[in-house]
């Protein structure tokens, strides 16, 4: 991918699009923001960027449909669904509508741009990655609860079925 390339960047949450967008351009690349769908769509249409990351989960309409809506403006569009929300229905989903690749929040922004590359064909699996440790899949939960939940630590421990503190120490160590 050569650097002065656009790339859309399309995700409701402002801090980690925010930080991606900064990753990006220190590899050399003019990044657009869009906050969701409508703000995406006159972008799209205006600047025509080659690539774009979609985020699959937004408040206005999802990734799926801004996939449809983007593709249908510009059809060499190369679209990354980036989501922390991820299940393999979504993935063949968006596979199948015409994204390039599919990826889990958090991903590095190599990754990112390695799913851009010529190396990997659309609709293609992903076999010779690992498949992820019990422990990811437990801190990909507990943060879409604690997301369901606005943040509130409290409630979120209730919908686990865990002690609040207990959640609070898993949220201190991290990702894993």
């Amino acid at each position: 991918m050569e650097p002065s390339a656009s790339i859309l960047l399309v995700d409701d949450d402002d801090f980690f699009r925010e930080r991606l967008s900064k990753a990006l351009i220190r590899r050399g690349y003019r990044v657009l923001q869009a906050n969701g769908f409508n703000e995406a769509i006159p972008l799209v249409k205006e600047h025509r960027p080659p690539r774009a990351v979609f985020d699959l989960k937004m408040p206005d309409r999802n990734g799926l449909s801004l996939i449809e809506a983007a593709l249908a403006i510009d059809p060499d569009l190369s679209i990354v669904v980036l989501t922390g929300y991820g299940s393999i229905a979504t993935a063949t989903d968006a596979i199948r509508l015409g994204a390039r690749s599919y990826l889990a929040k958090p991903a590095e922004v190599n990754e990112i741009l390695k799913a851009f590359s010529d190396d990997v064909i659309p609709g293609s699996s992903h076999d010779d990655l690992p498949p992820p440790t019990l422990a990811r899949i437990e801190w990909e939960h507990i943060q879409r609860v604690l997301h369901d939940c606005e943040g509130n630590i409290s409630i979120a421990a209730k919908r686990l079925g865990l002690h609040r503190r207990t959640l609070q120490r898993k949220l201190n160590k991290g990702a894993p």
